[in-house]
């Protein structure tokens, strides 16, 4: 193992090697030179001439980044350091840049983004939420403009016409959610003008901030776009009724039982729920059916499962909330509240029925897509995050992404002390009080971070209330009294007298009798915890003030994070609230200016009201009161912000003193990386802090997937609650927990892509297709069209004309009956005649027939009108064709692990049916759109043709862009003249493509 990781860290800095020779050192040089050119725009606009001309963007890229680093310099101030050079190429090169908290990603993008833009194809910057796509497309946007460039961002309340601009600009900065719901939506869209995405080239190069949080935690949560389905909610309502009268029971356990017991069983660690033979046969009569598993019955039984799994394994105030009667859920990561996103598969109504708040109608997925797919659909795409290097395997197989960790331009100093582990979560939260008072008290800042909002509401009701602490205060003095119970002496009855009322003791009455107390042993340890203990209860009762960050409470999260770097601040956030947001010892200046000045009116995310504030607590005083004049910003509101960044700059000096910010972990997750997450808060740029974290046996990481032996080890040895546990199998115990349920997250992913791998194949079928129709030239559409309708015509009489049958005993009829309700229009065709020819001949006469009776209704509407009638009846018939498969692949999904049980490979049995649904489907799409065509009547007003799009010109569609099942793509030809057989139809077609390509 030490081989590898050696292995691995030499990989890295022989790519950091690389860097510094081939982009640095280059881009260094020509500093002098592109300091001395005054248009910066011109000098980008001939290296995009040159790259036009043949150039690459690997000849291109020092001089790129030379002129991004000095529009970032001229407009911003900042210039990038060296090792942002590096996080630079490491972004061009489509891999993933691991750079510490406060390393300047933002800024390190600039580079990137810049270079790709040279390709003239529009660059995406994704971000996690509104807020940092706003202030990071304001902040960046001065250095895009010095070189010409146009910036666009994208906010939940765009409208499509605002995203079409935003697409469309160079530089478009846009959250993952909305970018991949447009994504979605534009291959909803029926007319070219409801497109936002360009249509040339809608997904060239992507950047994605926190590219972890994305493409791993939140790789497993589906884009989805939905639409009311038909389905009962009272018989939720009566799932929740049955589940409460279902009792759960132990699973089967080696030498204990072999059969499990109860109604059901939970195994917790993937949120299953299994129903035993009881179970099942109580569920049958409550819901008075037989067969709880048979067919008819599947949908009953999934319900009951899943209002199993809303009791047993959903929590409120933990996986979610109830805020003015809807279940909103809580994002497990961030511990933000996520709106508007729900459960699928009913899992949502079936916690809405345990609720009892009013059950929003199941949803049917008209569109969705995983961010995995999602992401694969790029040319190009590069990830920048603080970590991600416990990660490099998946980023690997999925995306085929290397991660780079770019060196911190000043050396890391924080201190990461040693887990404390207890034995219970009680013992724990006491001690994480104790730490965070003696903390206070001594104004070093300190950011604790939980893992749910309840956890972390419990926490600061500890923080308010010290009668809680009062039984932490009970245990020590009953320690310290079963430790000196020997003692004897007339200064220990006086000490014990003074015991007997321990709330009211303070810190001096303890002190007086130090003397008693020998250096070392039991006693003195007994003694040291019951002071520690009174101390800390005075700390709790003069008040510990302290700000909660979470889910209910998230208004202000970024300011509030942004100052938890003051002194005497504590700050209690779930997960990584406020990810994204700098934290700077002594507070952040520029938040609490802006603050100040949008106050007054002014609108803090305007980038010259950026520039100023950031001239301003820079100190570049010229600078910033020629910007005031400008804005008409007055004095006073600058001597205020003079004070402002004095006070912080004082307070820095101080925290600093005090060994920086302090992180305080209240639990491990189950990810090492989100751990790294809280970690990185502290140490920004060479800045001191320090990190620990505090874990209980009772945490849900060590309870599910600790070692059984470690525990009963722990009970044998009878560890109590008054002292941290400290063993080397323990801290081992930890590591592995981790390690177990990263490999089983994996796999779940890992699972997760493959089956909707096999979706995604079937969607880019279906989008290229729906693609043609909606943005190709009406030849092609009416090729398409064409195609359907001899595809279906000779499906028919393929089937009834069977080669292997004599043509007396082809049942004609069936056939005219199956062909006119097709074609209206072959009623007076001569059926009998066909058993006069041979099969294939009887198939060509037919399909002419069709193709000759679809020119007539071609010429009866006139071709314009016949285009947009083909264009409106294939899209019309694919999305409501799509809609039903979607449907389809849910309910083959849901039951497809069912056949584990009968020695066969879920995911082959899927892939295997869902193709032949897919299939279906085609065959399906093609009859009803001839079906359609051929039968459609159109009204008095004529439907208008679809309009052209009214920007970008569209390109040749692909080769793979094909008309649904047609073999190959057909050239366009003039309508089939009357009277031509197939074969001499396909010969003029051969005649026309050789004439077109002389």
């Amino acid at each position: 193992m030490l081989g590898l990781i050696r292995k691995l860290f030499d990989n890295n800095e022989r790519e950091i090697a690389r860097y510094y020779k081939q982009v640095v050192e280059p881009t260094n040089r020509l500093e002098p030179e592109v300091e001395k050119i005054a248009d910066l725009a011109a000098a980008y606009a001939e290296l995009k001439e040159k790259h036009e001309r043949g150039a690459s963007l690997e000849e291109l890229l020092p001089m790129a980044f030379a002129l991004t680093r000095e529009s970032a310099k001229r407009y911003l101030g900042m210039r990038h350091f060296d090792v942002q050079l590096i996080g630079g190429a490491v972004l061009h090169e489509g891999k993933i840049a691991e750079m510490k908290t406060g390393e300047g990603k933002t800024l390190v993008a600039t580079l990137a983004v810049a270079l790709n833009a040279l390709r003239g194809k529009g660059v995406h910057v994704v971000t996690v939420n509104d807020y940092l796509a706003r202030r990071d497309a304001e902040w960046m946007g001065p250095v895009y403009r010095g070189l010409g460039l146009t910036v666009g961002v994208i906010q939940h309340s765009s409208t499509p016409e605002e995203r079409r601009k935003a697409y469309l600009a160079d530089v478009t900065y846009v959250t993952n959610s909305e970018l991949g719901f447009d994504y979605l939506r534009d291959n909803m869209a029926i007319s070219p003008d409801q497109l936002v995405l360009r249509h040339d080239t809608p997904l060239h190069y992507a950047i994605i901030d926190e590219v972890d949080s994305i493409l791993i935690d939140e790789a497993r949560t589906p884009l989805i776009i939905s639409g009311p389905a038909e389905k009962a909610t009272d018989l939720y309502y009566k799932m929740a009724e049955i589940a409460k009268k279902l009792e759960r029971g132990l699973p089967p356990e080696p030498g204990v039982r072999k059969e499990p017991t109860g109604d059901y069983t939970i195994e917790e660690k993937n949120r299953s729920v299994h129903l035993t033979l009881q179970g099942i046969a109580k569920a049958e009569k409550l819901l008075g059916v037989e067969g709880l598993f048979s067919p008819e019955n599947m949908e009953l039984a999934h319900m009951l499962i899943q209002a199993i799994r809303a009791k047993e394994l959903y929590h409120r105030d933990r996986d979610y909330i109830v805020q003015d009667g809807q279940v909103i859920i809580v994002d497990e990561f961030t511990g933000r509240l996520m709106p508007g996103r729900r459960y699928g598969e009913g899992l949502h109504q079936a916690i809405e029925a345990k609720e009892g708040v009013k059950i929003e109608r199941e949803n049917q997925t008209l569109a969705t897509i995983t961010y995995q797919n999602f992401f694969r659909l790029y040319e190009k795409r590069a990830g920048m995050t603080g970590t991600a290097k416990t990660e490099e395997k998946e980023f690997q197989e999925i995306y085929g992404m290397d991660v780079v960790v770019v060196p911190t331009n000043r050396p890391m100093i924080r201190q990461d002390f040693p887990d404390v582990v207890y034995r219970t979560e009680k013992g724990k939260f006491y001690a994480v009080v104790e730490e965070i008072a003696e903390k206070y008290e001594r104004g070093q800042p300190v950011l604790v971070g939980t893992i749910s909002i309840e956890k972390s509401e419990r926490l600061s009701q500890m923080l308010k209330e010290p009668r809680l602490y009062l039984p932490r205060l009970e245990m020590r003095l009953e320690l310290f009294k079963k430790a000196s119970q020997k003692q004897q002496g007339e200064e220990w009855e006086r000490l014990r007298k003074l015991l007997e009322k321990p709330t009211q003791l303070k810190d001096e009455d303890l002190t007086a009798f130090e003397g008693l107390i020998p250096p070392k042993g039991n006693l003195r340890a007994a003694w040291e915890g019951l002071k520690r203990a009174v101390h800390t209860l005075g700390i709790l009762r003069q008040g510990i003030p302290h700000q909660v960050l979470n889910a209910k409470h998230h208004a202000k999260e970024a300011e509030i994070v942004a100052q938890a770097g003051r002194s005497k601040t504590v700050t209690i956030a779930t997960n990584m609230a406020g990810r994204g947001t700098d934290i700077k010892l002594g507070g952040n200046p520029e938040y609490l200016a802006a603050a100040l000045l949008e106050k007054e009116g002014f609108d803090r995310y305007e980038w010259k009201v950026e520039l100023f504030i950031k001239k301003m607590v820079a100190g570049q005083e010229e600078e910033a009161r020629a910007l005031a004049q400008e804005l008409g910003i007055k004095e006073e509101l600058q001597e205020k912000i003079r004070q402002i960044r004095e006070e912080c700059k004082a307070d820095e000096e101080r925290v600093r003193q005090l060994g920086g910010l302090f992180i305080l972990g209240t639990e491990r997750h189950e990810s090492r990386r989100i751990d790294n997450q809280l970690r990185g808060r502290a140490g920004r740029q060479g800045d001191p802090g320090g990190s620990r974290f505090y874990v209980s046996f009772d945490d849900d990481l060590m309870r599910l997937f600790a070692s059984d032996r470690v525990i009963a080890m722990l009970d044998r040895m009878g560890f109590d609650d008054s002292e941290p546990i400290e063993h080397p199998m323990v801290t081992r115990s930890i590591e592995r927990a981790q390690k177990r349920v990263e490999d089983r997250n994996f796999a779940i992913r890992k699972q997760l892509l493959q089956f909707d791998d096999v979706m995604a194949r079937q969607r880019e079928v279906i989008y290229a297709q729906r693609r043609l129709i909606l943005l190709g030239t009406d030849e092609e559409v009416k090729e398409a069209a064409l195609g359907m309708v001899e595809e279906t015509v000779a499906g028919i009489a393929e089937n009834i004309l069977n080669p292997q049958v004599h043509p007396e005993d082809w049942d004609l009829d069936a056939l005219k009956a199956t062909l006119l309700d097709t074609v209206p229009q072959l009623a007076d065709y001569p059926f009998e005649e066909l058993r006069t020819l041979k099969p294939e001949e009887g198939v060509e006469r037919l399909v002419e027939a069709a193709l000759k009776a679809y020119g007539a209704r071609e010429q009866e509407l006139t071709p314009p009108l016949m285009r947009a009638v083909e264009r409106f009846v294939i899209l019309n018939v694919v999305d409501s064709a799509w809609k039903e498969h979607l449907h389809n692949l849910d309910v083959l999904r849901q039951g497809i692990f069912l056949r584990g049980y009968g020695q066969k490979d879920p995911f082959q049995e899927y892939k295997i049916e869902a193709t032949r649904l897919f299939n279906d489907m085609v065959g399906f799409i093609k009859g009803e759109v001839a079906k359609f065509l051929f039968r459609l009547k159109v009204e008095a007003e004529p439907v208008r043709p679809v309009r052209e799009a009214p920007y970008v010109p569209v390109p040749a569609p692909q080769e793979e862009a094909r008309p649904f099942g047609v073999e190959k793509k057909r050239p366009t030809t003039p309508p089939p003249q009357p009277g031509l057989s197939r074969a001499e139809r396909r010969r003029l077609m051969r005649e026309e493509k050789k004439r077109k390509k002389e």
